[in-house]
């Protein structure tokens, strides 16, 4: 039986060689009026797993339950096919509208999930459990879905895995995903601090949905934004640079994450993981201390920068007013530099035509635009286009690849 690499030996193959083409987009699931076609219960919206299953090894952890590719998943120890139970924590109450599984990658025969009991908590990971589904699987099967059989409101999920299909060996479930609706909103305020981290320490700086920061592995350096609970950020490392993907804990303590190189975004990603040591943030030789200052820097060295934090409503061209304050250091970095002139893309994931994203990506940035020249800045110095998908910064496969894709650069004319 081939079992993957270690997440330790994915990130030395990502960074060493270049990786095949991503899959194709999966489409999204048709679903009812004011639910989210998202899952809910994936890193991309935050989930965390909190309490694990016994587990093969780090590659098939059930932390690959939850990264939305039916490449990647978990397995239980060799010979162990009894009953394993895993909690994710949501980071919001949620109503789950349906949930759906991937077993089709099971890589022995009978060794794919069968029964799966899914229940719902409002009051922790280890009690006040109400079922909302109880399944069975097809054998190696993706996108196996199915409605909830009660709406119950909670902010744990818990999977109880039964047995697989039979195979005396494993037992292995390969992604899982859950469609429904947020009950509340809650702000990921506080995070900025010193965290511990695989890559060493991470410095990082929150200044409303902005998020700059450095980190002591090769002069690292980070900037991105804050949607919901999750940062997207771009990291850098000389002329090395990517995207990356963070769920933070409701208390910013604890970030899990996955990082790709640039054309490098097709297979599965880098684990990134940390504590939070101080909430002092601390600084590295290499890092200018701020989001503005960071974009400074940025425009100044490669005359671009991808923005994240700038949030707008699904599948529109309002700003989100949580992004205002990204937008106001934007101006006044172009008020502190009158010479400079700017352009201003929009970048959207490929969830829709090309023509209807080619449209939203153009209102997007002349969105930005319009409010860069309402706080003062003079529209002869900027310029706005829309590029729709057709530079993706991550792979379409997955959420958060396309949050990575909805994005807006800057550009130094």
């Amino acid at each position: 039986m081939i079992r993957s690499l270690s997440p330790t030996a994915v990130l030395l193959a990502l960074a060493a060689s270049p990786l095949a083409a991503a899959p194709p987009a999966r489409p999204a699931p048709a679903v009812a009026a004011g639910v989210s076609a998202r899952s809910l219960v994936s890193l991309s919206a935050g989930a965390l797993v909190v309490k694990k299953p016994q587990e093969y090894s780090d590659s098939w952890s059930a932390f690959w339950l939850l990264d939305e590719r039916p490449q990647s998943g978990w397995a239980a120890p060799q010979g162990l096919t009894t009953a394993q139970t895993i909690v994710i924590a949501l980071p919001e109450e949620t109503v789950l509208d349906a949930v759906e599984f991937d077993t089709a990658s099971a890589d022995c025969d009978g060794c794919a999930a069968k029964g799966i009991l899914v229940e719902v908590s409002a009051t922790g990971a280890t009690g006040g459990f109400a079922r909302v589904a109880d399944v069975v699987l097809k054998d190696k099967a993706d996108r196996q879905r199915f409605p909830v059989s009660a709406a119950v409101p909670g902010r744990w999920v818990r999977l109880t895995v039964k047995g697989n299909q039979g195979s005396s060996e494993y037992v292995e479930l390969m992604d899982f995903r859950a469609t429904g609706r947020h009950l509340t909103k809650t702000p990921l305020n506080g995070i900025s601090g010193t965290y511990e981290t695989n890559y060493g320490l991470f410095h990082v700086r929150q200044e409303g949905t902005s998020v700059s920061g450095c980190y002591e592995h090769s002069d690292g350096l980070l900037d991105g934004g804050i949607d919901g609970h999750v940062l997207s950020f771009t990291w850098r490392e000389g002329e090395r640079k990517g995207p990356a993907y963070m769920a933070f804990t409701p208390d910013g303590r604890e970030m899990l994450g996955l990082w790709w190189v640039d054309g490098q975004t097709g297979e599965v990603g880098g684990v990134w993981s940390g504590t939070k040591k101080s909430s002092e943030v601390g600084s590295c030789p290499h890092w200018s201390g701020g989001a503005r200052q960071q974009l400074e820097k940025d425009l100044e060295a490669f005359g671009r920068a991808r923005i994240y934090g700038i949030n707008f409503d699904p599948d529109s061209d309002r700003i989100r007013d949580e992004s205002k304050p990204t937008l106001d250091r934007i101006a006044a970095l172009l008020k502190a530099k009158a010479g400079w002139k700017l352009a201003i893309e929009g970048h959207t994931d490929s969830t829709s035509t090309a023509q209807h994203n080619q449209e939203l990506s153009e209102r997007r940035a002349a969105s930005v635009r319009a409010y860069l020249v309402t706080s003062g800045v003079d529209a002869a110095r900027l310029a706005s286009k829309g590029l729709g998908a057709s530079k993706p910064a991550a792979s379409n496969a997955t959420e958060m690849g396309r949050a990575q894709n909805r994005r807006v650069e800057l550009v130094k004319l």
